[in-house]
């Protein structure tokens, strides 16, 4: 059987940054064995149902370049691909192992449940369903049972994992993996009102949609083996089963939107490329090769193996996704960042003119980490500084630099030329006839034409500026300043 993979979100808010990388790596993993990648939206929890949600999340993942070959957008052979379409079959496959004996009915109460807890956590037991002493039908009894039923007594239907022994499963990511059955709780299939539970509707999907290889985050590995349990009561082949590792803030807690930014949506509305994050995300658990770390979506698809996944927690480093949008942003072609810059120019009154706007992205670009810091940064391009770092001036607008400044505007204004090169040689002879260390004169001229202490090359930005420009500023800086 060719390899088919499921990305299967549920539709309550935003696509997290853990949720791309889930079905990042089900999409490369399907590409690079030939296989189809499948979206199965599990809306199985009505309670915690986004109204909009499932829009946005297939918008983001279009926007993050992944196609599915199935979806409900798309259909396909195992449809439909939305769980809340599918609930006639749940029931019938509940049921199923209900007669098996693989399930059973349970009647109790919350308030019933809240007291067992409470029992329990005195006792210093792990909360789990005790199927001795509740109310349910091995308890009861049959006729009692079905006394209950026949009166349509609140009920659900709970699966019936074996008091002794052991579940054992393997998993690609974290090789073999045993569990005492006794730690597993009798999870509910069916709940009082027929919907099912996300454990039951997920096997049966899965199993009739024929995924191969179920790939998602560490947080399912508890519930693996109740979904082991259900595979085996059913008769049904295992797929195989890979977790992967938790997406960490820098202080090691999970990634949680309490310490910053955690949807894709939030990423792409910061400026970042869908490329950087794309190429980013994978790298958080996996790395094909430690000599690099630029991958275009194809040389993934390449080099991508489930076997390569580490096993530990993953730190979501903002630094290195900045690093990695910058070099991105240096690929990009100027004209391209033009094209996407030039109406918000001029809506902010910078410029109309495109030419320029180019020359100004290829100046500043190595100084930013994402396209909307362009303008920003660099609106000293456009508009002559009336305000001057006061530090910095205080630094180098010294009497020895007052002294000497207006002799290299006076040879700016002869000079032939106005490109770097030669305003660099211009400033480079006369600091050497006067005895001046060079980097005096290019920290005020810095200051005179940018007033900041930060930005591209001095003499690049220069040149970029224009020779009437730049004498207009020096003088406006002179005529406050000197």
């Amino acid at each position: 059987m060719s390899v088919r993979v499921r990305f299967a979100p549920s539709p309550t808010g935003y696509l997290h940054v853990g949720g791309l990388r889930t079905a990042l790596y089900n999409y490369l993993f399907a590409k690079h064995h030939g296989g189809k990648c499948i979206l199965r939206i599990e809306d199985t929890d009505r309670t915690r149902f986004v109204e909009g949600a499932v829009e946005n999340l297939i918008r983001s993942l279009r926007w993050a370049g992944i196609e599915f070959d199935e979806s409900p957008e798309v259909g396909g052979e195992y449809g439909p691909y939305t769980q809340s379409e599918r609930f006639d079959m749940y029931r019938q496959y509940g049921m199923e192992l209900l007669h098996k004996g693989h399930a059973y009915y349970a009647f109790d109460t919350p308030e019933e449940l809240d007291a067992m807890r409470e029992r329990q956590q005195k006792a210093g037991i792990a909360p789990r369903y005790d199927r001795t002493t509740m109310r349910n039908q091995y308890t009861l009894g049959e006729a009692e049972t079905a006394r209950l039923m026949a009166d349509n007594a609140p009920h659900v239907i709970r699966l019936k994992v074996p008091l002794a022994g052991e579940i054992k499963f393997s998993d690609l990511v974290r090789g073999e993996i045993v569990v005492p059955a006794r730690d597993v709780d009798d999870q509910i299939l069916l709940k009082s009102d027929g919907f099912p539970t996300y454990h039951l509707a997920n096997v049966v999907d899965d199993h009739f949609m024929q995924i191969t290889h179920v790939i998602r985050g560490e947080e399912w590995l508890p519930s693996t083996p109740k979904h082991a349990l259900m595979y085996d009561a059913f008769g049904w082949e295992r797929p195989a089963f890979a977790h992967l590792p938790l997406l960490l803030n820098p202080d090691k807690s999970k990634l949680s939107k309490r310490q910053g930014d955690v949807a894709v949506e939030d990423y792409r509305d910061k400026g970042y490329f869908k490329e950087a994050l794309v190429n980013f995300v994978p790298l958080l658990g996996w790395n094909p090769t430690s000599d690099r770390e630029i991958f275009s979506m194809a040389e993934m698809i390449e080099t991508f193996r489930l076997e390569k996944v580490n096993k530990a927690g993953a730190v979501f480093d903002i630094q290195k996704l900045d690093w990695m949008n910058n070099e991105y942003l240096r690929l990009k072609p100027s004209a391209e960042l033009a094209d996407a810059l030039i109406d918000e120019a001029c809506e902010k009154g910078l410029t109309d003119n495109k030419a320029y706007l180019e020359q100004v992205i290829t100046l500043v670009r190595e100084r930013v980490h994402k396209v909307n810091e362009l303008l920003p940064f660099a609106t000293y391009m456009f508009q002559q500084p009336t305000e001057f770092d006061e530090e910095y001036k205080a630094k180098f607008w010294t009497d020895e630099a007052k002294q000497h400044i207006p002799k290299i505007i006076e040879k700016f204004r002869h000079a032939e030329s106005f490109d770097h090169t030669t305003l660099n040689g211009i400033v480079k002879e006369y600091a050497k006839e006067s005895g001046v260390k060079m980097g005096v004169f290019a920290n005020v001229l810095r200051l005179m034409t940018t007033g900041k202490q930060v930005g591209a090359g001095v003499f690049e930005t220069l040149e970029t500026l224009g020779k009437e420009h730049v004498l207009a500023r020096c003088e406006y800086f002179l005529g406050r300043f000197a």
